[in-house]
C-alpha cells in the first residue's frame, strides 16, 4: 500500500480544462497611451557639435574679428551714428542720399530709379555719379534724414569689415598662414591713403574685389602654394565669386570698371594656362561641365550687370557730351611718385609730419596722397627675399605692383603714354575715370599679398624654432613677435577723421511743395539739400555730383537776382512751384537780397518764417 500510494502521489496531474494562451499584444497598443519618445540624444549632440563648428569656424572667427576691428578703427562713427557723418558734410551727405534714393525707388517705383528727385527736371540724374546701387537694399529700412545718416554710418563701418575679411580669405586661399592673412587684411582695409577717401564710399568699398577673387580661386581649385588642383574644384564657390564680382561692379565704375578689366584679363590668362595644362596632361582631368556651367552663368550675370549699369551713363554722355573727362582734367588728379610716400592729413601717425609734402601736391592732395603704409612697404620688400611664395610668384606680384603704380600715376608717368592714357585711348569706358590715383587699390592688394607671404614664412620658422626649443629664443616671445607686423600695420591706419554734426532740415523746406529750389545753391550746399529731401523725396532743382549739367549752372546764376522777372519766368518754365531762401545760409551770399524782396508784381506769394523766406509761384 505504501508503495502504491507513493506511485500515485508522484504522477503528474493533468488539468481537465487547460488555460488559454494569452493573445498577442499589438505593437502600438502601449504606444497609444504612453508619452512620445524623446528624440535621440545622440542626434541632438551631433547637431550641436555641427552648429558649434560653424560658429567657431575660421571664417566665422575672421568675420567677428573684422567687425570688431572695424568698429574700433572707425570710432566714434558707431557712437554718433544718428547725428554725425565721417569726414565732412559734403560728399558723404550726397552718398547718404544715394542709398536713400535707391531704396526709395525699390519700394515705390523701380522704373524711375535713374530719374532721381534731384537736378530737376534733368533726366537720368542718378547716373551723374557712381550710385552705390549695390547698397540699395539698405535703403529699404527707415525713412528720412536720421535714417539716412544711420544707414550711411553702418555701411561705412561694414565696408571696412568687408575689406579686411575679403583680403584675409584671399590670402588664406592663396596659401598664406592665418597671421599673414590678418596682416594682408589689415593692410588692405586700413591703408593710410584710404583716410583721404573717407568721404568717398564708392572708393572705399573694395572688399568685394578681394572676396570675389578668393571665391573664384577656391571654386577653380587654385592657390599660389598648391597651384591648380582639379580635385579641389567647387562650382558653387565659383558661381558665388561671379555674383560677388557683379555686386562689386554695381557699387560704381570708379573702382568697378578697372576690376572688370582685371577679371577679364584673369579669365583670358587662365584659359591659356588651362589649355596648356590639358594639352600636357591629356583629357584625364577635364574642366568639368558643372564648373563650366557655373562660370558660364556667373560670367553672363557679371557682364549683364556691367552692361545694364552702363546704359544710363551712356545716355548721360549722349545728352551732355561735355561730361566726358578730358586729358587736361586727368592731369589735375595724377599723382607724382612722391604721392605714394605721402600720408593724408587724417592719419594719426604721419598726417602732421607729411604736411609739407602735401603742400607740394597742390589742391588735389586729397586724391594724390596715396601712402599704402611704410610698414607694408617694408614687409613687401621682405617678402621678395623670404616668403612662402615661389620666386616666380614673388616676381609676378612685384611686377603687378610696378604696373599698378605706373598706371596710377596717370599723366605724371612720361605724359601717360605709355601708361594710363593708352588705356584711356583703347578700353571702352576708361575715359570716364578722372582720378588715376585710385588704382592704388591694386597696389595695396598686391603689396599685402607679398607681405602675407613674408609674415607666413616668419611664423612658420618661429614655430619650427619653438618645436626645437632653442633656449635663447623663448617660445612665448616668438609667438608675440609674430603679431608685431599686424600691430604695426594697424597703428599706421589709426585716424583722426572728423565727425561733424549734420545740420537738420529747415522747417520751411519740410513744408514746401515741390518741385522746389532751395537758395543759396552751390555744390556744397546742394548736397545737404539732397540729404534733407529724403523725408518726402520732393523734386528739387538742387543737386551735386561728379558732373554738373549746364542747366543747373544757368539757374544758379539767374537766381542770384531772384526774385526778378527773368528768374521767375525761367523757374515757371521748368515747373518750379516753390523757392525757399534760407536766412542764415543766404547772409553774405549773392542770394541775400531775396530775404528782403517782396516779389510784388511777379505773381509770388511771400511767407516768412524763423529760418527762411518762402516764395510760392502761382
Amino acid at each position: 500500500m505504501t508503495g502504491t500510494e507513493s506511485t500515485v502521489a508522484n504522477e503528474p496531474v493533468t488539468p481537465r480544462h487547460p488555460a488559454p494562451e494569452p493573445e498577442p499584444i499589438e505593437e502600438d497598443a502601449f504606444a497609444r497611451f504612453s508619452p512620445a519618445p524623446e528624440e535621440n540624444p545622440g542626434r541632438l549632440r551631433h547637431l550641436a557639435r555641427r552648429t558649434w563648428r560653424v560658429v567657431v569656424h575660421e571664417w566665422a572667427l575672421a568675420a567677428y574679428v573684422s567687425l570688431a576691428l572695424a568698429v574700433i578703427m572707425t570710432w566714434p562713427t558707431a557712437w554718433y551714428a544718428r547725428f554725425t557723418i565721417p569726414q565732412d558734410t559734403g560728399d558723404p551727405t550726397l552718398q547718404a542720399w544715394q542709398m536713400a534714393w535707391s531704396g526709395h525707388s525699390l519700394k515705390t517705383n523701380i522704373g524711375q530709379l535713374w530719374n532721381s528727385n534731384s537736378f530737376y527736371p534733368e533726366p537720368y540724374s542718378f547716373a551723374f555719379s557712381d550710385t552705390l546701387l549695390g547698397y540699395s537694399p539698405a535703403g529699404l529700412f527707415g525713412t528720412g534724414m536720421q535714417a539716412a545718416l544711420v544707414r550711411y554710418n553702418v555701411m561705412y563701418i561694414l565696408l571696412h569689415a568687408l575689406a579686411f575679411f575679403g583680403a584675409y580669405v584671399l590670402a588664406r586661399q592663396l596659401g598664406s598662414g592665418k597671421t599673414g592673412a590678418a596682416v594682408a587684411g589689415a593692410a588692405f582695409a586700413y591703408a593710410p591713403w584710404r583716410l583721404a577717401q573717407a568721404g568717398h564710399m564708392h572708393i572705399m568699398s573694395t572688399g568685394g574685389i578681394a572676396l570675389a577673387l578668393a571665391m573664384l580661386a577656391r571654386g577653380h581649385g587654385f592657390s599660389l602654394r598648391g597651384g591648380y588642383d582639379p580635385d579641389k574644384r567647387k562650382p558653387g564657390w565659383a558661381l558665388a565669386g561671379w555674383l560677388v564680382a557683379a555686386w562689386q561692379v554695381s557699387l560704381g565704375f570708379g573702382i568697378g570698371l578697372p576690376f572688370a578689366y582685371v577679371v577679364a584679363a584673369i579669365v583670358l590668362v587662365s584659359l591659356v594656362f588651362w589649355f596648356v595644362y590639358r594639352y600636357r596632361n591629356g583629357a584625364h582631368r577635364p574642366f568639368g561641365w558643372k564648373l563650366f556651367s557655373a562660370d558660364l552663368v556667373g560670367g553672363v550675370v557679371f557682364a549683364a550687370v556691367g552692361g545694364l549699369m552702363a546704359l544710363p551713363y551712356l545716355k548721360v554722355v549722349e545728352l551732355h557730351p561735355y561730361a566726358q573727362r578730358s586729358e587736361a582734367e586727368l592731369s589735375w588728379y595724377s599723382p607724382p611718385a612722391l604721392g605714394f610716400f605721402t600720408s593724408p592729413a587724417q592719419d594719426l601717425l604721419w598726417g602732421q609730419a607729411h604736411s609739407g609734402a602735401r603742400e607740394t601736391l597742390g589742391w588735389a592732395a586729397g586724391e594724390t596722397s596715396l601712402l599704402p603704409g611704410f610698414v607694408l612697404y617694408g614687409l613687401a620688400i621682405a617678402g621678395l627675399i623670404l616668403s612662402v611664395w615661389t620666386l616666380r610668384q614673388r616676381l609676378l606680384l612685384f611686377a603687378g605692383v610696378v604696373l599698378s603704380v605706373v598706371l596710377a600715376m596717370g599723366t605724371q608717368f612720361f605724359g601717360g603714354r605709355p601708361g594710363y592714357l593708352w588705356l584711356y585711348d583703347v578700353l571702352p569706358g576708361w575715359d570716364a575715370i578722372r582720378t588715376p590715383g585710385r588704382l592704388v587699390v591694386w597696389t595695396t592688394l598686391l603689396l599685402a599679398l607679398l607681405a602675407a607671404g613674408a609674415v607666413t614664412a616668419f611664423v612658420e620658422q618661429a614655430k619650427q624654432i619653438a618645436v626645437e626649443r632653442v633656449p635663447s629664443r623663448p617660445h612665448p616671445m616668438l609667438r608675440l613677435a609674430t603679431f608685431l607686423p599686424l600691430a604695426l600695420v594697424l597703428i599706421e591706419g589709426l585716424n583722426i577723421t572728423e565727425h561733424p554734426v549734420v545740420p537738420q532740415q529747415p522747417a520751411a523746406m519740410a513744408a514746401a511743395q515741390g518741385p522746389l529750389l532751395v537758395l543759396p545753391s552751390d555744390p556744397l550746399m546742394d548736397m545737404k539739400v539732397m540729404l534733407w529731401s529724403t523725408d518726402r523725396f520732393e523734386p528739387i532743382v538742387n543737386g551735386n555730383s561728379g558732373f554738373q549739367p549746364q542747366s543747373l549752372g544757368e539757374i544758379r546764376e539767374l537766381t542770384k537776382n531772384f526774385p526778378d522777372q527773368a528768374s521767375v519766368d525761367r523757374l515757371r518754365q521748368i515747373g518750379v512751384k516753390t523757392v525757399v531762401v534760407l536766412k542764415e545760409e543766404a547772409k553774405g551770399s549773392p542770394y541775400e537780397a531775396a530775404l528782403t524782396a517782396s516779389g510784388d508784381g511777379l505773381g509770388l506769394q511771400r511767407t516768412e518764417t524763423a529760418d527762411a523766406v518762402t516764395f510760392t509761384l502761382s
